[in-house]
């Protein structure tokens, strides 16, 4: 049965890659001129560099091309995702909607499951999410994932699995996309910490205090703790907090040395500080990283006072 995924940036073309080795692949983009270019040459050299498609991987401008697809995976970045699935609500009707993207829409301040539960009642939501660059997926590295559905999780489990693209099952899909959501917002304050030159000790109190406050909202919103420790959250956070590899950790670190980030990079956790700054106070969350982070990239706050924001407050038990 042919896989279809929805987007092909960086992340969507190194899972067309990946699941090219259990049968056809069909990876729409969302530009002719892209999808042409691709299906000649066999490469995505503005995403991702040096990788060649499988043949068996098929690319296609045409988004009817994957209607045949029982399973599609939403490789569309989030603040899209919403006006995506409206869009084309009709095609997904019946389909499993496996959502790849990580954040919290900013206008509604939902996440993926609940845009495709509004949008496309008729739809089975998942997440696939967990700590993976694309580029090491692309190449065959191993790579561990949470997959998050709420029913015959072992089918599509068995789908999406590859010798060496491992995927652990769970029925949490609020804990799996919030973990893969909030650790971009605390990838960003990881880059700032080491762009400003604060050193390693301080991405260390940065991440343990910014992973406190992820499953403090986590859990107010119904995830499960477990969840948040595992590979979706816990997992995702040591990642895109420790490499440079990450859009996010680099975007903090320009902001940390004041300089210039190119504007045409999609960085998650701008738009999903914003909205879970807003989340967590509807809720009464303290989220005092999340909460600098929201402020700083909107130019509210300096790197300085950013950090005397953090360092000044009360001091408590842990």
């Amino acid at each position: 049965m042919t896989i279809g995924i929805l987007g092909a940036g960086a992340f969507g073309t190194a899972l067309a890659v990946a699941l090219a080795r259990n049968g056809a692949v069909t990876l729409w983009a969302r530009d002719p001129t892209q999808a042409a270019e691709m299906q000649q040459t066999r490469r995505n050299e503005r995403r991702l560099p040096g990788v060649t498609l499988p043949e068996n991987v098929s690319v296609t401008a045409e988004i009817a091309d994957i209607s045949g697809c029982e399973t599609l995976l939403l490789a569309v970045p989030m603040q899209q995702l919403g006006a995506f699935l409206r869009d084309h609500a009709r095609l997904f009707e019946g389909k499993t909607l496996v959502s790849c993207s990580k954040g919290v829409d900013l206008a509604t301040g939902r996440g993926a499951v609940a845009l495709i539960t509004e949008t496309c009642p008729q739809a089975r939501p998942a997440v696939l999410t967990g700590p993976s660059f694309a580029a090491d997926i692309a190449r065959g590295l191993p790579t561990a994932l949470t997959l998050a559905v709420a029913e015959e999780a072992e089918v599509l489990q068995e789908q999406l699995s590859t010798p060496v693209l491992r995927l652990y099952r769970t029925s949490d899909l609020t804990g799996a996309e919030l973990g893969g959501a909030l650790k971009n917002v605390i990838a960003i304050a990881a880059g700032v910490v080491i762009g400003a030159g604060l050193g390693d000790s301080a991405r260390a109190a940065l991440m343990t205090r910014g992973f406190a406050e992820m499953s403090r909202l986590a859990l107010c919103l119904g995830a499960r703790a477990e969840t948040l420790s595992g590979l979706s959250g816990f997992g995702d956070l040591v990642l895109t907090c420790t490499s440079a590899q990450s859009r996010n950790f680099r975007y903090g670190q320009a902001l940390g040395r004041a300089e210039d980030f190119d504007p045409n990079t999609t960085v998650e956790g701008v738009a999903t500080a914003k909205a879970v700054s807003v989340l967590a106070k509807k809720h009464g969350i303290e989220m005092p990283v999340t909460d600098m982070i929201a402020a700083l990239v909107a130019q509210k706050v300096t790197i300085g006072e950013a950090v005397q924001m953090l360092m000044s407050r009360p001091l408590k038990e842990e």
